[in-house]
């Protein structure tokens, strides 16, 4: 199992990753539009490894019954392997590209406060917000654990709605040949 664990993990964290790095450099630091959108559809794709490896683990070593826990703990790590090499992925992207992400992210909710009309006194709250945000971001295990942040969400979700449907050995059912 430990080998199931770590090869999906692993392809499913590059399969979030590399576009999280290409996109970066294609935009060159500034996110697209829909750039939060993208980037959960990724991770949810990327992600989707989660179900396949549960259905396989079940079809192929288990007789075709998987319990809920078992399948449920299957999928939890192989989506910490894929948030750790995600994580790992934004780092090398921010050293590759040198891109000072707090700075741009601060930049960018600044100008979105700006946009809603917020008042000076409440910009001046954001700015220092912002500032607090950038010198945190700043530190590596601060920004690897707010990338994990990102990506955990979705695998537990995937993870469970894996489980609770590859439970049922009617759904899905392995084909005999």
């Amino acid at each position: 199992m430990r080998k199931t664990i770590l090869t999906f993990g692993l392809i499913a964290g590059l399969l979030a990753g590399v576009p999280l790095f290409a996109i970066v450099v294609l935009y060159r630091g500034a996110p697209p539009e829909n750039g939060m959108l993208i980037g959960t559809l990724i991770m949810l794709v990327a992600l989707s490894l989660v179900f396949v490896a549960i259905k396989r683990r079940r079809d192929a070593e288990l007789g075709g019954v998987i319990r809920f826990w078992p399948a449920l703990g299957l999928g939890l790590a192989i989506s910490v392997v894929a948030g750790l090499v995600y994580a790992a992925a934004w780092e090398v992207t921010l050293a590759v590209t040198q891109l000072d992400f707090g700075t741009e992210y601060a930049k960018a909710y600044l100008a979105q406060g700006q946009a809603k009309g917020l008042s000076e006194a409440e910009l001046a709250k954001l700015a220092a917000e912002m500032e607090d945000f950038k010198a945190m971001y700043a530190k590596p295990l601060y920004r690897f654990g707010i990338t994990l942040s990102e990506i955990l969400p979705v695998g537990l979700l995937v993870s469970l709605v894996s489980a609770a449907l590859l439970r049922n050995p009617r759904f899905m059912p392995a084909r005999r040949s």
